[in-house]
């Protein structure tokens, strides 16, 4: 994790540089239920690579024994277009969302943030709370998810695979008081949490929401913090914590306060005071995906996993 955090960053970094060749993913809408279907392709100039990913969403999937989400990627040569590795993107986008996430507490968090608030307690919250406890010296963990089972299960395995005190809350409002840190990883497509819930001087992540009529998050949140995305071009397409808060008349477009990129690289100013509000909220991008692929695929190779196939020709 210190390392996909580290080749996030650099990732990040090259994307706000304009060094990565990346539309926008396009959607498709499948079957009656709408289910989801992405192609993000991108093109990376340092260290060379190329690639996409596709990505898919279906909701019906619990009751058929299968994760909501599943996600293949595809490496290419970036000098000849060859296909050189094919790997299971779902465990990297689980990976990678939460490095990416990570990068974002690094940046924006107030250095002395210990607390932290998960709202969700599937496969993205186990990930950011591993993450988040590398940039950030975490003394307390609060969980809410709308099933209590699954939140007190969370608290029970967390707590066992961390060391850390992860207690399950009763509600969300109680879970995000006061946290030094708040962590949305849901898929609600309405507010989770209210303004007031959220404490001046804390720093939220929202990485569900990602289609442009979701959200986790209300206007008014939105409106009184500091707003920082991965990408200007995805968020103004597909970020309806964004989108609707335009909408509703709250903020305009130039609410948004920067790419993450750009914070890294400069560009733009990062927390204002200690009591300020920061919010990075997060889609997920095919640089990222393409940049965590990457290493994995280096690290295989270096430790001779794996498996090596041809083409039948």
């Amino acid at each position: 994790m210190p390392d996909l955090i580290e080749a996030m960053e650099r990732a990040l970094a090259e994307y706000s540089a304009g060094k990565v060749t990346q539309p926008v993913r396009t959607v498709l809408e499948v079957g009656a239920e709408k289910n989801y279907f992405g192609v993000m392709p991108a093109a990376i100039a340092d260290p060379p690579t190329m690639g996409a990913k596709l990505v898919t969403v279906y909701q019906a999937n619990h009751a058929r024994g299968l994760t909501s989400h599943l996600a293949t990627i595809l490496l290419l040569d970036h000098g000849t277009g060859a296909l050189t590795a094919v790997l299971d993107g779902r465990y990297i986008t689980e990976a990678r969302t939460a490095a990416v996430s990570a990068v974002s507490v690094a940046r924006l968090a107030r250095p002395d943030a210990s607390s932290l608030a998960i709202i969700g307690s599937g496969v993205q919250a186990r990930s950011h709370l591993e993450a988040i406890r590398h940039v950030r010296p975490l003394s307390e963990v609060r969980v809410w998810s709308p099933k209590p089972a699954s939140r007190e299960a969370f608290a029970r395995e967390m707590s066992a695979a961390t060391s850390l005190p992860v207690l399950a809350a009763a509600t969300a409002a109680a879970a995000a008081k006061d946290a030094d840190i708040v962590v949305l990883a849901t898929s609600a497509t309405s507010p989770v949490v209210g303004s007031d819930d959220i404490a001046p001087g804390t720093h939220v992540v929202g990485v569900g929401a990602c289609r442009p009529d979701q959200r986790e998050m209300p206007a008014a949140l939105v409106a009184r913090a500091q707003f920082y995305v991965d990408s200007r071009a995805g968020a103004t397409k597909e970020a309806g914590d964004l989108l609707l808060a335009i909408r509703d008349g709250a903020i305009t477009e130039q609410h948004i306060a920067g790419e993450i990129g750009e914070l890294i690289l400069g560009r733009v100013p990062g927390r204002a005071s200690a009591d300020a509000v920061t919010i990075f909220k997060s889609l997920g991008m095919a640089v990222e995906d393409l940049a965590a692929a990457r290493l994995a695929v280096d690290r295989a190779a270096a430790a001779g996993l794996g498996q090596r196939f041809e083409w039948n020709r």
